[in-house]
């Protein structure tokens, strides 16, 4: 891949995404196996910022494992943070206690040039105002059911829960997410999902899938895991690492992102415009209970959900807004 587009897509994430100006602060937080990326936003913001910093440290076991403590306190002590870590620091304590102290943290896991070529890209309103049509598409719903062709036939309560709409642009403070990004996502109340989940295009960890993982949950919890091939034993293994805790039915989210494309890294995957992706175990960071140091989402293609009694997406085709707006 050329070097000068990664060159071009990392001055777009820092300049139009995290807004990073001179007079800032940056930590750029990698390790071994994205270092080269890591260090092309390092040295993009080294002509940006007043000082830029590069730390690698050893890769995570998991999704939402802590980073070491002594990175936890370097977070928190610069303006803006791109954590560009093969697991990913989303969902860590870490992160939620450099944002309370206004620092904006962007979390880039497992990225790859591909998809900073393709998704970091001077057209970053178009994935705003997807996003923000379907964030307000969430107001005051009480339940939402997910059903699709492969075997989804899930539903669960919000009531009470605050979406989140996740742009990819972070220039508040105290603002974090995904670079890029491009959904809106809830914390499902922990006890009230019930049904089936047929992840059929990757998991995070797994990668692509080539057979569907069937989830069964009862009031919240997984209680069984099934499929073809080794996938299903796979996922099983990641979700009973922490026991119940990391069982809990975590996260629902709607992909709102018309540039990204399934490729096994969640963090592009689940930013399919049109798709569904389901997480289970940490949801602390937006509005849930449970505090398990485990995040691992699911993708759904092709799904139909319904908004109490409203249907919004019918066979992965988002139907709260008109196909001209997405074009625009």
């Amino acid at each position: 891949m050329p070097l000068l587009k990664i060159q071009k897509a990392a001055r777009i994430a820092l300049k139009d995404y995290m807004g990073l100006d001179e007079g800032e602060t940056l930590l750029v937080l990698s390790d071994e196996k994205l270092r080269e990326i890591g260090l092309s936003i390092y040295e993009a913001g080294l002509l940006i910022a007043k000082e830029a910093f590069y730390v690698e440290i050893r890769e995570r076991d998991i999704s939402g494992q802590e980073p070491p403590e002594q990175i936890a306190e370097l977070m928190k002590s610069v303006d803006v943070v791109l954590a560009v870590t093969t697991q990913s620091l989303t969902h860590t304590n870490a992160r939620i206690e450099a944002s309370k102290l206004g620092v904006r943290v962007g979390t880039m896991p497992n990225i790859t040039s591909d998809t900073m070529i393709r998704c970091l890209n001077p057209l970053a309103y178009k994935v705003v105002n997807i996003t923000r049509r379907v964030f307000d598409s969430f107001t005051n719903i009480k339940t939402i059911k997910v059903t699709s062709k492969r075997g989804t036939d899930i539903t669960f309560s919000v009531e009470g829960r605050q979406p989140v709409q996740s742009t990819g642009i972070l220039k508040n403070i105290g603002e974090s997410g995904n670079i890029p990004s491009g959904e809106v996502y809830i914390a499902p109340i922990e006890n009230s999902a019930n049904g089936v989940i047929a992840f059929d295009a990757s998991i995070a960890g797994i990668g692509i899938l080539g057979n569907p993982v069937y989830v069964e949950i009862q009031n919240g919890l997984v209680t069984k895991i099934s499929g073809k091939g080794g996938e299903s034993r796979l996922l099983g293994r990641l979700i009973n690492r922490y026991e119940n805790a990391s069982k809990i039915l975590a996260e629902f989210g709607i992909g709102t992102n018309p540039f990204a494309k399934i490729s096994g890294e969640i963090l592009e995957d689940e930013k399919v415009l049109g798709t569904v992706h389901f997480a289970f175990g940490n949801n602390v960071s937006f509005g849930g209970t449970n505090n398990v140091p485990l995040h691992i989402d699911g993708l759904v293609t092709k799904p139909n959900v319904y908004f109490d009694d409203k249907k919004v997406l019918e066979d992965g085709k988002l139907l709260i807004i008109p196909e001209s707006e997405m074009q625009d």
